[in-house]
């Protein structure tokens, strides 16, 4: 078994201050790895970053036709929003639509990270909603599956119907079984997979042909995810500002603790990353460098400057460290 590699450094002046090390596959749809840094069988939890599978049985099982959802509400459902209004209206709308409200959600209220939603809740004095959770997206779409096969509400169940088709798609996509999962900060179950295997599943939506009865759940998937990056994440969010930077060519989706997907439809590749100390300054760099090592993303871009071999200024603004690809793990660094 391989180890963890160096994959993101942090410099301050002529010193290393800190080094972020993981593991990180590019593979094609049958798994073959192109590239790969570290353990490419690692296991590992994808959190976020699997979002778009986790929305496929929405799509498969035509409950979003049945409910006539848009391929806005369908980026959404693969979102880690930020809780702006264009998030949390669209989702509130949903909900209302199915008859169901706030309460009906099992995520959890959570502070928007839009800085303005947070500071209006601050200044009504009122305290967040489950629509303000980054997952409140993913959440009302396991809520219309949950609705259109007449299920019991309690959706977030691991032996709910949801959850079960849920993990039978994660496991037809990536290729693998999972040995088990773990509870998400949104309270639903997390699947387990390799690096590979979640790599070898981003090139499988790439390469949706190779995925037989979901091929048009996934390629819905990531149309709208491509159409809609400012559903994704938000405003100053990389995988909005980066999906943007690559007009439409590249999905992108973060996960907590580090993790990082690309899906390459004109490739038919996959990405995934795993750092592991969890920093998600060092996933973003990370990403942001395996992007521009297959030639996706211009390292001029203002989108990647930002994330890669960018300044880290102090409190003062004069730039006193910088975020950079580790020394030697990428061949255009």
């Amino acid at each position: 078994m391989s180890e963890a590699v160096p994959l993101a450094e942090v410099w301050r002046g002529d010193f290393l201050e800190s080094v972020h090390r993981g593991h990180a596959v590019i593979a094609d749809a049958t798994g073959t790895v192109i590239q790969a840094w570290g353990d490419p069988d690692q296991v590992i939890l994808p959190r976020s970053a699997c979002k778009m599978i986790q929305a496929l049985p929405l799509i498969e099982s035509g409950a979003a036709d049945a409910f006539r959802l848009t391929d806005r509400h369908i980026a959404l459902a693969c979102a880690s929003h930020q809780g702006a209004p264009i998030h949390t209206g669209l989702v509130t709308s949903w909900l209302s639509a199915l008859g169901l409200g706030d309460d009906d959600l099992r995520c959890g209220p959570q502070f928007p990270s839009d800085r303005e939603a947070a500071n209006a809740l601050i200044r009504a004095g009122q305290m967040p909603c489950q629509v303000h959770n980054n997952c409140s997206g993913k959440h009302t779409g396991f809520l219309t599956v949950a609705r259109h096969a007449g299920a019991d509400p309690e959706y977030i169940d691991p032996d709910h119907p949801v959850q079960i088709r849920v993990r039978e798609v994660f496991e037809e996509v990536t290729g693998e079984a999972s040995p088990g999962y773990a509870i998400d900060g949104c309270s639903a179950p997390n699947f387990a997979t390799t690096v590979l295997g979640l790599a070898r599943g981003m090139a499988r939506f790439a390469a949706p042909s190779t995925l037989g009865a979901l091929e048009p759940a996934a390629t819905r998937a990531v149309r709208a995810m491509l159409a809609h990056p400012e559903l994704v994440a938000g405003e100053g969010r990389a995988c909005t500002e980066l999906m943007r930077a690559m007009d439409g060519r590249v999905a992108l989706k973060t996960g907590a603790e580090g993790v990082f997907t690309a899906i390459l439809p004109e490739r038919g590749l996959g990405v995934a990353l795993k750092i592991e100390d969890g920093a998600t300054r060092a996933s973003e760099c990370a990403i942001t460098s395996i992007l521009v090592e297959l030639e996706a993303m211009n390292p001029h871009h203002p989108a990647a400057r930002k994330r890669r071999n960018a300044p880290i200024p102090n409190r003062r603004g004069i730039e006193a460290a910088w975020i950079r690809p580790a020394q030697g793990a990428f061949s255009r660094g």
